[in-house]
């Protein structure tokens, strides 16, 4: 896919001011980084292009100040981006203007600067022409290597794409090649797994991929919503039942694009929603009047095995049950083994996204089992909608 992208195998970075739009948004106790697992991701395009005698300028933001707020300030995780890729990273207080115009000219080629948080610069996010001009000054190109802020057309993310010659960046590369194998050129049959508690946040997501996949697997809460609209008593289940036309729709149409919807045929359920609650395996003719479902049950299990079994790629995005408890992790951690257990044995491409998914993924002990897990969360999800992102299109050759 990416072979439709500017990469920096495209440009010669030696003496070049190179300005990086990283994501640098990770989660701190105090000014301690608690997860680098994002700044590993980046690890690669900052110290090829350092190595290639580009100067790196890193922008990216951190947090949602209002105005400039130490709190939100970049240089902890600066100073733990160095430990990361085991090279000094220089610091300065500001992204523009005086401050960030010194340091930077006081670069030497190899050296790497990151800037103060863009977005104590309310124009950053407004992606205001005049900011784009100020940030462009620093730079004689632009690397967009943060996928997860490509749905945002701000200054750092999308703007300096129209003022500076603009590519794809290591970390972004790799995730344009993983999500085109998974859904714009996959290799068939391609199953979805969507999970998740509310089918109100997924449903331009739903009604996307009935129309690209061969199978598609809905469990989580979601699930609740379109066996209410079937006429399945769901108990005091999570449910939307002000969405059952919508789940019908949905049905309808995957239905008339030959998308195979797999709902659970029986689940767990508890009358507590607590962790190590009692709970029961049930059909779905006999969900008690008082009972919640908090996870898909054996037999569903069974199913998504199946259907794993049937599909030469797979795309994830949510757990299929209350996967923060035990023991309603079951349906998530079976189903996550079993496709990392193919993936393994080369017999599937396995791509994963989003905050919770992540996590479970984790949770299940298989997240370095998976073909490509993608950090991204508002992104991955809008990619997964079918939606053009801002700070893909302005890398496009």
């Amino acid at each position: 896919m990416t072979n439709s992208f500017r990469t920096l195998d495209d440009v010669d970075m030696k003496g070049k001011r190179v300005l990086v739009r990283v994501d640098l948004n990770v989660p701190m106790d105090g000014d301690k980084v608690t997860d680098a697992t994002r700044l590993e991701r980046i690890a690669s395009t900052i110290t090829e292009i350092s190595d290639k005698g580009g100067k790196v300028i890193l922008l990216a933001h951190f947090g949602r100040p209002k105005g400039r707020d130490d709190k939100n300030s970049l240089k902890p995780v600066a100073a733990a981006l160095a430990d990361v890729i085991k090279k000094p990273v220089a610091f300065a207080d500001d992204c523009v203007g005086d401050v960030a115009a010194k340091a930077v000219g006081a670069m030497k080629d190899g050296d790497i600067l990151c800037l103060e948080n863009t977005r104590f610069h309310s124009a950053e996010e407004k992606n205001d022409p005049a900011f784009v001009a100020e940030l462009a000054k620093l730079g004689d190109i632009w690397v967009n290597d943060a996928f997860s802020a490509a749905h945002r057309a701000h200054a750092s993310t999308e703007g300096l794409g129209h003022k500076l010659p603009a590519y794809a960046g290591r970390t972004m590369q790799a995730e344009l090649d993983a999500l085109g194998k998974a859904l714009d050129a996959p290799t068939k049959p391609v199953i979805a797994i969507v999970g998740g508690a509310k089918v109100s946040s997924k449903i331009d997501l739903l009604e996307n991929l009935v129309t690209k996949v061969d199978a598609l697997v809905i469990g989580g809460g979601m699930a609740n919503t379109f066996l209410h609209a079937q006429g399945v008593k769901v108990g005091k289940s999570l449910c939307e039942k002000d969405l059952a036309a919508t789940a019908l729709r949905i049905i309808d149409k995957a239905e008339a694009s030959g998308c195979a919807i797999i709902l659970p045929v029986d689940a767990i359920v508890a009358f507590h929603f607590a962790a190590n609650t009692p709970s029961h395996a049930y059909g779905l003719d006999a969900i008690p009047d008082e009972g919640m479902i908090l996870d898909v049950g054996p037999q569903s299990i069974e199913r998504i095995n199946a259907a794993i079994d049937d599909a030469a790629t797979l795309v994830w995005n949510g757990p299929v049950g209350a996967f923060e408890m035990t023991p309603f992790d079951r349906g998530t951690v079976a189903g996550a083994k079993y496709a990392a257990a193919r993936t393994k044995a080369k017999k599937l491409i396995s791509v994963a996204g989003g905050g919770d998914t992540v996590a479970a993924l984790n949770h299940a002990g298989v997240a370095d089992d998976f073909s490509y897990i993608s950090t991204a969360g508002g992104a991955f999800l809008e990619w997964m909608e079918g939606k053009p992102l801002p700070g893909v299109e302005v890398l496009k050759k």
